[in-house]
């Protein structure tokens, strides 16, 4: 049985797994209860973040390398192009910049404005983060305006990628996004894959209905 460890970057996982049709076991990380006392957790990833993957004696972390493993471990699918196809560096391309061109730079960028003492929570480090993640968005806008999916006419796992970087930005009022960006996510979002995964992944979902209600009572 597939375990994935801690939501968050996992819920790009659980998508994947979902969408594969393969079973799989969600198990909890409390990163706020600390992971020193999650040793289960730390005997997997010594580093302490999530999330990560047990599949028979193969550990893996970081989410786009576990969706790479999953892919390669269980395809052929077609939410991966093989090497042989024409979308294949486009979809690399992409799968692998919903993180380091997008999430990463936001995620500081929310750390700072979140957890940083008060006169440094808009500074410079987090507003060049915030461009840094304008100017990448810039990608991800000349290809939505050639195809429907971010690597071309099919749903694919580039799109798990950068839409779940696209949707925690937007819940966490990082950025505002053009109308093509906002179709995007409806049209990646309305899939049954990933309903399923956010029937699954509990506080995910709790954040996201928090985030709805708040927006209700503005």
């Amino acid at each position: 049985m597939i375990t994935v460890y801690g939501e968050g970057r996992g819920f790009r996982v659980v998508w994947l797994l979902e969408e594969m049709g393969l079973a799989y076991r969600l198990r909890g990380v409390d990163l706020l209860a600390g992971v020193e006392n999650d040793p289960e957790f730390l005997a997997i990833n010594p580093a302490g973040y999530i999330p990560a993957l047990v599949d028979g004696e193969v550990s893996l972390v970081e989410s786009i390398a576990i969706m790479e493993y999953l892919t390669a471990r269980y395809g052929p699918t077609p939410l991966a192009p093989a090497p042989t196809a024409a979308n294949f560096a486009t979809y690399l391309q992409f799968l692998h910049l919903g993180e380091a061109g997008l999430m990463m730079p936001m995620y500081m960028a929310r750390l700072s404005r979140v957890l940083a003492p008060e006169p440094e929570r808009n500074d410079w480090t987090a507003r060049e983060a915030v461009e840094i993640f304008r100017s990448r968005l810039k990608l991800v806008s000349r290809q939505l305006a050639r195809t429907p999916y971010i690597a071309g006419d099919a749903f694919t796992a580039a799109d798990i990628s950068i839409a779940y970087a696209l949707v925690w930005v937007q819940r966490c009022k990082l950025f505002d996004f053009a109308e093509s960006e906002l179709a995007y996510i409806r049209r990646t979002t309305a899939r049954d894959g990933y309903k399923r995964t956010m029937a699954a992944c509990h506080a995910t979902r709790g954040w996201a209905e928090q985030v709805e209600a708040a927006d209700g009572s503005a």
